[in-house]
């Protein structure tokens, strides 16, 4: 920044001494208005352009990072959610069915759809369902969900 200001004022300085040095009194003096506002324009136009480029560039960060996976045991037969905790916990099969399918990533449009039920509807299943999991996230309620063996 202050290698920028110093090229400005260098170049304000050249053109100044560029001006006292050929001695155009009379440009000067009868159109001292318009050569001021010209150069105070030229000025604030090229660091506009400066400010513009230096704002908009492109900052592209690239994180590379390995997440290790859990080696989960292979699983001996289909998933069969613990009904027991379901009961204990209150949550209805059509929670459970939305809580599944919040668990496979779809948005709450998708599941909407593919249920024949209105987006609300399912906003309202799944806040119930939050609840009595007692989680916050979408994340937090699969996570719940799986600990205590209601999703595969």
């Amino acid at each position: 920044m202050k290698r920028h200001a110093l090229i400005f004022g260098l170049v304000g300085g050249l053109l100044i001494a560029i001006l006292q040095y050929t001695e155009y009194r009379f440009v000067i003096i009868e159109h001292s208005v318009e050569l001021y506002s010209a150069l105070v324009a030229v000025l604030f136009s090229a660091f506009g352009i400066w400010l513009g480029l230096r704002i908009t560039r492109s900052r592209e960060t690239i994180v590379v990072r390995e997440v290790p996976a859990s080696a989960q045991a292979p699983a001996l037969g289909p998933f069969v959610p613990d009904t027991a905790r379901q009961q204990t916990l209150g949550i209805t099969a059509r929670e459970l069915e939305i809580l599944t399918l919040v668990a496979r990533g779809l948005s709450n449009r998708e599941i909407a759809t593919q249920l024949f039920v209105s987006e609300n509807t399912v906003k309202t299943h799944c806040s119930r369902a939050f609840d009595k999991l007692g989680a916050a996230r979408r994340t937090q309620a699969v996570q719940r969900g799986k600990e205590l063996g209601l999703l595969p």
